[in-house]
């Protein structure tokens, strides 16, 4: 199969291509280490150039998959390349070589092209020094191909001139006998063997000929020299056409026959064999597909490739299965001819034996009356060759001596001349049995082997069936695995180790120390959950966090246990903790004079510890389900806990303020009910339309009574709280000046991850003595800063000193238009209609709350009579709605690629129904825990079995299963082996429900298979 540029095609391609020349580079991508694209743009026209080092060039029209982290020879050509101008493209002589220069005068840079040997892409600036090179070595002893060094234009050829008659027969002369034209001229010529054959078939003459002295056998030089001479100008010919005409493109093809397992002719399949363009005189009987130019010929010969190997693979299993077919069917036919030849040959030795019964049993009795003598058996040889010397007849029917068996070999002839005579034959006779007995054993022996070859047709037909059954059944299968092959599509997180978390959270983890690098340079943002193992060369675990939502704990344990597993801890099957921490805090910048490795980073601030977890990992797959079923699973992997934001963003930071303001009581009044006006704004307006006049003004009158009875209980817990506030003061001046002078106890959060609870813990007091103090606390949860800047917590100031600072600063960005609604929307509200707002949506409120927080709110209620219908001030509202709305910064840069990820993660599930469409499967390797509800799965503990053995038994249990539908079943066969087990910890033991059961029928069917062959019939 031809897969690499030849001179006419590198002259061919160059003069289509330059149609690109004067097209800006927009970007520059790699598929992989040889390949790269360029993505050139001219108003709206657009292009893409395909460079692979050593084999072509030419423009795509397909999506290539590009890898996800540009390579550093990638990120050099962005640097020099974007936005440049194609000036220029050129073939260097008439070499293999392409020069694209981007930019001109002292701008210039060149890309040059090698497609020879074992090519090379060199980026030169505008005096050919090499600024950077892909494949830096040295040719000789002084061409180096390295960086600072000047790129050798001198060693391009520069002609392709034919050869006279006389330099022809130079290059005869130093041939090799035996060597063929084509042979001989190709490595002297550059047109390529391909054009070489195609002018000397046109001008009668073969490249498969050889220099012969036999005008009959091959080419005479005197005869053929001018006509190979005129061939050669032709290939000169075409070539300066070439260079000024554009060429069609032409894939040559090659019929391959599908197996048909019902007999006959099958069906063919085309396979693509070679791309010219030119249809050359030796492809013309071949099949052949034309295109219009020679770029887009070889576009779909390459794009075509990936599919074909799949195709060429299930011919081959087809092959092999139809292979496997035929021998039964030869084995058994084979098996009956040797039975009934058995038979003939018993039922000869039988009769034989019966007509010379007599010197059978004459020969029989002198050996064992020699052997009843105790002579040696070297002397019974010897006595029985004396008697042939002596022509005695029943010594000269002895033909062996098979003593150590206790038998004879006699030759038998057919005594009786009556019209059926039997040819002479040898015959083994037993010494312990007569003549008649020895003939009744042959004529056993027949009928045994009749017996046998009656079971032998009995059960040919349904073994046939059976082997037929098979047979289709997995050529079914070869074809759904294309299929799925075909379809199966790389996800970008793949190249890690991955899984989905219980709420539908992605983590990934580093393989190694340029992954773990990789990993948090390019994938890891500001608000997204680093998580790394208390052990040296653990994973750096990153947990995705879309729209900068923080993780459950859940997750975070989830994350944690992937940490310690992808470390030494789980070969050594020890138990360590694991810690997290924000994005932003993970850096690369040392401190001075310290130097960090590869795949090592600074991490600023506090670390926040989990729990130990148990080393139990999970083997599953996930289906990739088809577009009009995604529905029927998008929450699926739904967080468990209600207020998710809420319990996270309380275990990243929380501050615990103690505030000197008198009117604090009213102040957190106010904020919860105005946090609940804002959640609820919707259903209010709905419900407030709702509603007659008549009906508003009912319940308005009732309110107002309400408020009455509310301001007089008020007034009452002031004063309360205005005592309880003194005696908290008088203990506060007894910590620390810290403590006092900002307001914030020294806290210590941890995570309890069998149920999820926040435990906030302080040195003074914890917060429980606090709230038993009826003490009001404030929890504030301030937005994430920007990646690298530290979080700076400062003492709040008073609510009325806040108030005037607002007022003299003016309102923050993007705040003032969203003030000016809400003052217009809420203009005409008085203290009473505010209260109606607050008592009608009371309920609503409860309503949301978990258990949890209704009993907390019972039992407040029972210490305090009321705590309902505060006075509320008027800017209150509008800044606080306005401050809810307001998004970070850093939320809105993610959330289309933290959109893009949820969608994807959507389209996975671990859990079909039997009426989804499935496209392909995927196999996932995660902590037990997050597998609960995947329909196929097994348990992975620390143990001695080898990854790849335990993958290929796990998946032998799905596939046992009954409740696996054909499609899963298929979808499971199809995944390549290298893809199964590549997410294994290390060394693993198996657990899985009825998995001692499954072992148990696999050995029952090897032992049933070895009985049956040590079985004779």
């Amino acid at each position: 199969m031809k897969t690499r540029f030849n001179t006419y095609d590198i002259v061919c391609m160059v003069t289509e291509l330059q149609r690109l020349v004067g097209m800006r580079v927009n970007q520059v991508y790699d598929i992989d280490n040889k390949t790269y694209v360029i993505r050139l743009q001219r108003s709206e026209e657009k292009s893409v150039l395909l460079l692979e080092s050593g084999n072509r060039f030419h423009t795509t029209q397909f999506e290539w998959p590009k890898n996800v982290a540009p390579s550093g020879f990638t990120m050099k050509l962005r640097k020099h390349l974007k936005n440049k101008r194609l000036e220029h493209l050129t073939q260097l002589g008439i070499d293999r070589i392409i020069d694209l220069q981007f930019g001109s005068g002292e701008a210039a840079y060149h890309v040059i092209l090698e497609l020879y040997d074992r090519g090379n892409i060199v980026l030169t600036d505008y005096n050919w020094t090499i600024l950077n090179v892909l494949r830096p070595h040295v040719e000789g002893d002084k061409v180096r191909f390295a960086v600072k060094e000047r790129y050798p234009l001198d060693r391009a050829k520069t002609s392709y001139e034919a050869p006279n008659v006389d330099q022809l027969k130079e290059i005869l002369a130093k041939s090799k006998p035996g060597d063929n034209l084509k042979k001989i001229l190709n490595p002297n010529l550059e047109y390529g063997s391909a054009l070489i054959d195609h002018v000397l078939l046109e001008n009668g003459l073969s490249g498969n000929l050889k220099v012969s002295m036999d005008p009959e056998k091959g080419f005479v030089i005197e005869r053929d020299i001018e006509k190979l001479a005129t061939a050669l100008k032709v290939a000169e010919k075409l070539m300066d056409e070439a260079k000024s005409e554009i060429c069609k493109g032409y894939i040559i093809q090659k019929k391959e026959e599908r197996p048909n397992p019902e007999g006959g002719g099958g069906d063919f399949l085309l396979t693509n064999q070679e791309f010219h363009p030119l249809l050359y005189s030796q492809h013309k009987s071949q099949p052949y597909t034309e295109y219009e130019t020679f770029d887009r010929g070889v576009d779909e010969f390459f794009s075509a490739l990936e599919g074909q190997k799949i195709d060429l693979k299930t011919i081959q299993v087809e092959r092999e299965a139809l292979k496997k077919l035929s021998n039964v069917k030869k084995d058994h036919e084979k098996r009956i001819t040797e039975l009934e030849k058995v038979q003939v040959e018993d039922r000869k030795a039988a009769e034989m034996i019966s007509r010379n019964e007599q010197l059978v049993e004459q020969a029989r009795l002198a050996i064992q009356t020699a052997i009843a003598n105790q002579m040696s058996w070297d002397d019974i040889k010897l006595l029985v060759k004396t008697a042939q010397d002596n022509s005695d007849p029943i010594a000269s029917a002895i033909k062996q001596l098979k003593l150590s068996t206790n038998h004879i070999t006699l030759i038998l002839t057919d005594p009786y001349d009556d019209g059926d005579i039997l040819e002479p034959m040898l015959v083994d006779i037993d010494l312990s049995l007569t003549a008649f007995a020895n003939a009744r054993r042959y004529y056993d022996q027949k009928r045994n082997a009749a017996k046998k070859q009656q079971k032998t047709v009995e059960s040919a037909g349904k073994a046939l069936k059976s082997a037929e059954r098979k047979t289709k059944q997995t050529l079914k299968e070869a074809q759904t695995i294309s299929t799925i092959s075909k379809a199966r599509k790389t996800y970008w997180f793949e190249k890690f180790y991955w899984f989905i978390s219980s709420d539908n959270f992605l983590v990934i983890a580093g393989r190694d120390q340029q992954q773990n690098e990789l990993l948090v340079k390019r994938y890891m943002r500001s608000t997204d959950i680093y998580v790394h193992a208390e052990v040296t060369g653990a994973s750096s675990v990153v947990i995705k966090c879309p729209g900068g939502v923080p993780p459950p704990p859940r997750t975070l344990s989830e994350a944690g246990q992937a940490a310690v597993a992808y470390s030494v801890a789980w070969e050594a099957k020890v138990l360590t903790r694991a810690w997290w921490v924000l994005g932003h805090q993970v850096s690369k910048s040392a401190p001075t004079g310290e130097y960090l490795t590869t795949g090592s980073f600074m991490i600023r601030g506090k670390k926040n510890y989990l729990l130990p977890e148990h080393l139990q990992f999970g083997f599953s797959f996930l289906f990739r389900l088809e577009d009009s079923c995604i529905e029927g699973h998008r929450d699926e992997r739904k967080c468990l806990v209600d207020d998710v934001s809420e319990v996270a963003e309380s275990e990243v930071d929380t501050e615990i303020v103690v505030s000197d303001d008198s009117d604090r009581e009213d102040d957190l009044n106010c904020n919860n009910t105005l946090e609940t006006i804002h959640e609820n704004k919707t259903s209010i307006e709905n419900n407030l339309e709702e509603n007659s006049d008549k009906e508003k003004l009912e319940e308005k009158e009732e309110l107002k009574k309400e408020s009455l009875e509310i301001k007089s209980n008020e007034e009452q817990e002031q004063n309360d709280t205005e005592k309880q506030k003194d005696s908290i003061q008088n203990e506060d001046s007894s910590d620390s000046d810290s403590d006092s002078s900002d307001g914030v106890l020294d806290t210590h959060i941890k995570v309890d991850h069998g149920t999820g609870q926040v435990l906030i813990e302080s040195k003074t007091r914890t917060l429980s003595e606090i709230s038993t103090q009826s003490e009001e606390l404030q929890l504030k949860f301030p937005a994430l800063p920007k990646k690298g800047k530290p979080q700076k917590r400062e003492k709040p100031p008073p609510r009325e000193k806040g108030q005037k600072e607002q007022e003299k600063n003016g309102p923050k960005r993007g705040q003032k238009g969203k003030l000016k609604k809400i003052k217009e929307k809420y203009k005409d509200q008085d203290e009473e209609d505010r209260a109606f707002m607050m008592e009608f949506l009371q309920p609503d409120k409860g309503a949301k709350e978990s258990k949890k927080a209704l009993k907390q709110a019972a039992k407040g209620n029972k210490e305090k009579k009321s705590n309902r219908g505060p006075k509320i001030p008027q800017p209150a509202p509008m800044l606080l709605e306005a401050e809810s709305e307001e998004e970070p910064e850093i939320e809105q840069e993610t959330d289309q690629a933290g959109n893009a990820d949820t969608e994807m993660l959507c389209q996975l599930t671990g859990s079909p129904y039997t009426e989804d469409e499935l496209l392909f499967a995927v196999p996932v390797v995660a902590p037990y825990s997050s597998l609960h509800n995947y329909k196929f799965k097994v348990k992975l503990t620390p143990g001695t079995s080898k990854r790849g053995k335990a993958a290929k038994t796990a998946i032998q249990v799905f596939l046992r299963d009954k409740a696996a539908s054909a499609r899963e079943k298929d979808l499971l066969k199809a995944v390549k082996e290298e893809n199964v087990a590549r997410n294994f910890p290390g060394k693993v033991k198996l657990s899985a429900p009825q998995l001692h059961k499954h072992k148990k029928k696999k050995l029952n069917e090897l032992l049933m298979l070895r009985v049956l062959r040590e079985v004779k019939f």
